[in-house]
């Protein structure tokens, strides 16, 4: 911020007491509604809340930098959906949007080019709290979503795309497009993914979840996995999905997986219905729509196969 040669050091240190960092210039793009201050950088704003819940109103405009949410609930809003980009700037070599607060909203942003030295580069890691997602995109990166905790968290995300997401080859472990561990539930609604980079879709070790009204297209896809992978089990239900199986797998097996590391959590009455299910031009194995290593009672009720997609398998 630029206050002028004239002013004095009290005068600078009353300033740095009060507001540290608030852009007073018009034009400074991250605005707290609650405050009216509008700060340059997206950290100077999250600071200035000093705990207490708030949201943060974002310019159009594209953005190298990150935030680091400490506490709080903060909502994060696009004030036009679509138009604020996060490129390729990471805090802590993690993620554009580190959030450990009491929780979380992301609503209108897009993030891309996100890419750290573990592999792991992302849009958002949610390492505390409740988070909801919306109308958001997430493209050409490492990961989309990544978040571990232990705590019975919900985590929301709706209306978002995921895009050129997902690795193998860059760590040891891949890398997925959402990847969320907790012992509470996650609901994926109404999202569209394509055009994995490698890993899974949607890997969740959580005990519930609802996964309802997306697309996957893997026609596009390279080395990828399972649409969805469920890998320590998980009851809720998985329905009105459309599945589209691409040529490029390094696992072609199944388009979801129940229980396919262990049996931490029950599976029994886990609900898969009404999803279409088919492959793209050039796929030529014979998936299954669902396979089972739980041994416990899925309701696969009826689905929408197409030629060459079987409808379970039990491992």
């Amino acid at each position: 911020m630029d206050i002028g040669p004239k002013r004095n050091l009290f005068a600078l240190l009353l300033l740095a007491m009060a507001a540290p960092a608030a852009a007073q210039a018009t034009g400074a793009p991250f605005t707290v509604r609650e405050t009216g201050q509008s700060f340059a950088r997206l950290q100077d704003a999250l600071m200035s809340i000093r705990g207490h819940d708030a949201t943060i109103l974002i310019a159009p405009g594209t953005y190298h930098q990150c935030g680091i949410q400490q506490a709080g609930h903060i909502t994060f809003r696009a004030v036009q959906p679509g138009s604020v980009i996060f490129d390729g700037a990471t805090c802590e070599d993690k993620a554009a949007l580190v959030l450990r607060g009491a929780g979380s909203t992301v609503d209108g942003i897009v993030f891309r080019n996100m890419r750290v030295h573990d592999g792991n580069g992302a849009g958002i890691r949610i390492e505390i709290g409740d988070l909801t997602v919306t109308n958001s995109m997430f493209l050409d990166s490492q990961e989309g979503i990544l978040g571990a905790t232990d705590q019975p968290t919900t985590i929301t995300i709706d209306h978002s795309t995921f895009s050129g997401l997902g690795q193998c080859d860059e760590s040891v472990d891949c890398a997925h497009s959402i990847y969320l561990a907790s012992t509470g539930i996650v609901r994926v609604t109404k999202s569209r993914f394509e055009r994995g980079r490698g890993g899974h879709y949607v890997k969740l070790r959580v005990p519930q979840v609802v996964i309802t009204d997306n697309s996957f297209d893997d026609s596009a896809g390279h080395k990828t996995n399972y649409a969805i992978d469920l890998p320590e089990g998980a009851t809720g239900v998985i329905a009105a999905n459309t599945f589209v199986q691409g040529p490029d797998k390094e696992n072609w097996t199944a388009f979801i997986a129940v229980a396919a590391e262990q049996r931490k959590y029950r599976s029994a009455g886990l609900r898969v219905e009404g999803n279409a299910a088919s492959l793209a031009p050039g796929q030529s194995k014979n998936p299954a729509l669902v396979a089972d290593v739980s041994r416990e009672r899925l309701l696969i009720g009826a689905n929408q196969l197409g030629p060459g997609v079987r409808a379970f398998e039990q491992r």
